[in-house]
C-alpha cells in the first residue's frame, strides 16, 4: 500500500532538483510514490527526471506543455495511489522523517491533514516560520487557521492531505493564478474534520531569487497577490470562521506612484485599514 503519494512539479530546476529527489528517494518512510510533473522544462530537468527513476522505481514522470503551477500539481492530484498527498517545490526539499513523521501522526490521530514546521532557507540566512513545538490535534476552523498561520503561510508543501478528504471536495488548485496555494489550504482546512501539528522535522523552503514569484513583482502578480487573500478572507466570511477581526488582512486597493506604494487600503472581518507607504497603519474604521 502506498501511504503517501508526493507531488512534485519541476520546471527548468535542474540545478535544484538532485537536493530536493534526493531528499525524497531517502526517507525513512518507504511506501510512497514520487509523482514529478515536468511542466514544459527547457533546461536538462527531464533527464534528471529519468535518470532517478531508472534508480528507483517509486518515481513517476508526467510530461506536459508548460501550463503553471497550479496545472502540474492537478495533473499530479489526477493520477495519485496513495492514502494522503504531499507537494514539495523541486527547488526546495525535507528532512528524511518528514513523510513518516507526518504520516504517523495523521494515522495516530485519525486526522485528515498534518502539518509540519518549515524553514525559510535563504542565501543569507534561514529562519523558522511556525514555530511547532508540540503533536496537538485541532478540530475547530479558527483553531486550525491560527495554528497553520494561514493569515500569513497559506502554503500547501509543509503537510500532508488524505486524498478522500481532497477528492470529497473536489478540491483543485487554480490554474493560471499565482499564489494559488492561499484558496487551496483555506478550503483544506475548513472541510477537515481534524489537524495534528507535528514538531521535530521540517519542510526547507528555499528562497530562490530567480523563482516566478521572487524576481520582482509585475502587475499581474501583485493582482493575483490582492485577489488571492481577498478569495480567502471571503472564504473566512462566508463560512462564518470565527478569526480575531484585524489578524486576516486582504488587501483591496494599492495606489502607487512609478511603482513605489503610496498608500494601501486592507480589510478584515469588520475593519478597514489604511497604510501610509504600504506599511505604517495610519487610520481604521469599521465598515458599514
Amino acid at each position: 500500500m502506498i501511504k503517501v503519494s508526493v507531488i512534485v512539479p519541476v520546471y527548468n530546476t535542474a540545478k535544484f532538483l538532485e537536493r530536493c529527489l534526493n531528499s525524497l528517494i531517502n526517507q525513512t518512510l518507504k511506501d510512497i510514490e514520487i509523482i514529478c510533473v515536468n511542466d514544459g522544462s527547457k533546461d536538462n530537468s527531464l533527464e534528471l527526471l529519468e535518470e532517478f527513476a531508472k534508480k528507483d522505481s517509486r518515481i513517476v514522470i508526467i510530461n506536459q506543455e508548460n501550463a503553471g503551477l497550479s496545472a502540474a500539481r492537478n495533473s499530479g492530484m489526477e493520477v495519485v495511489k496513495g492514502e494522503y498527498i504531499g507537494f514539495v517545490d523541486s527547488d526546495d526539499w525535507v528532512d528524511l522523517n518528514f513523510f513518516e513523521k507526518l504520516y504517523d501522526a495523521a494515522k495516530k490521530y485519525d486526522c485528515d491533514i498534518a502539518v509540519a514546521d518549515f524553514i525559510r532557507q535563504h542565501p543569507k540566512n534561514k529562519k523558522i516560520r511556525l514555530n511547532i513545538t508540540e503533536e496537538k490535534v485541532y478540530e475547530k476552523a479558527e483553531d486550525k487557521y491560527l495554528a497553520c498561520r494561514t493569515y500569513r503561510e497559506g502554503c500547501v508543501w509543509n503537510k500532508i492531505y488524505r486524498t478522500e478528504l481532497l477528492k470529497d471536495i473536489n478540491l483543485k488548485f487554480i490554474v493560471g493564478m499565482y499564489y494559488e496555494d492561499r484558496d487551496f489550504t483555506a478550503r483544506a482546512l475548513y472541510f477537515s474534520k481534524k489537524l495534528v501539528t507535528v514538531p521535530g522535522t521540517y519542510y526547507d523552503y528555499f528562497v530562490n531569487p530567480k523563482s516566478i514569484v521572487k524576481k520582482g513583482i509585475n502587475k499581474v502578480q501583485g493582482e493575483h497577490y490582492i485577489l488571492a487573500r481577498q478569495q480567502v478572507l471571503q472564504f473566512i466570511k462566508e463560512k462564518n470562521i470565527n478569526v480575531p477581526d484585524g489578524l486576516y488582512r486582504a488587501e483591496k486597493y494599492r495606489f502607487q506612484i512609478f511603482g513605489k506604494t503610496l498608500f494601501t487600503i486592507r480589510e478584515s472581518i469588520e475593519t478597514e485599514y489604511i497604510y501610509l507607504f504600504g506599511k505604517i497603519n495610519i487610520f481604521k474604521y469599521k465598515k458599514t
